[in-house]
């Protein structure tokens, strides 16, 4: 993607095929709030039911196309695989890998091969959220894969935005009665070093300078 117009095309393409705002937050690596901005300018809601951005020129956000990776397997392989070095020094006792659906199930698998350990699943709740409190809903793991109880886990995500995922994950994973040792993403866009005590690793970090919001 080229710039915000391409933004507002593809929020508006995947609000039709009944994406909600949550899930296309999720799809294009931006805020809740940012998504819903998107959706507004595409003409398909009122804009007067959402908060005007800080300024005229839109959110403050900052959009990650990781594309040129997530299509090429060699490319996500590698990816990962660096992903799996930055927490190859958290030692032997951990033996789960918690991908954050979607685009950290791709990424987790190969963390997991790397650093020989199971896998498992958690779906977010910002998956389901389209208007008002994101708490009313509620993020689930995967029957499909690993059981999380009393299990040490690395949780893995392509991007940290607002932190608010990875936080819910991690506290997600400690109800189920695990111990989520690490987290590793590929972009922060936050700029944090740990989430409830837990080390967050990435391979790039985003600063936005001169931001004032």
């Amino acid at each position: 993607m080229k710039n915000v117009d391409d933004l507002i095309e593809s929020a508006g393409a995947l609000s039709e095929r009944g994406f909600s705002k949550g899930e296309i937050a999720d799809e294009l690596n931006v805020s809740r709030e940012t998504a819903r901005w998107l959706v507004e300018r595409t003409g398909g809601a009122d804009p007067s039911s959402t908060p005007a951005p800080a300024d005229a020129g839109g959110p403050h956000d900052i959009h990650v196309d990781w594309s040129a990776i997530g299509r090429d397997s060699a490319r996500l392989t590698y990816a990962a695989k660096a992903m799996a070095d930055l927490l190859s020094k958290q030692g032997d006792a951990v033996d789960l890998t918690v991908g954050i659906e979607k685009a950290g199930g791709p990424l987790a698998t190969v963390v997991a091969q790397e650093l020989d350990t199971d896998v498992a699943a958690y779906a977010p709740r910002k998956h389901q959220w389209e208007e008002g409190d994101i708490g009313e809903f509620e993020g689930t793991f995967s029957r499909n894969f690993a059981d999380i109880r009393d299990r040490a886990c690395y949780v893995v995500d392509d991007t940290i935005t607002s932190g608010t995922t990875m936080t819910e994950t991690v506290e997600a994973i400690r109800e189920r009665g695990g111990d989520p040792v690490a987290c590793v993403v590929l972009v922060d866009k936050q700029g944090v070093d740990a989430i409830d005590g837990v080390p967050i690793y990435s391979l790039v970090r985003a600063i936005r300078v001169g931001d004032d919001a």
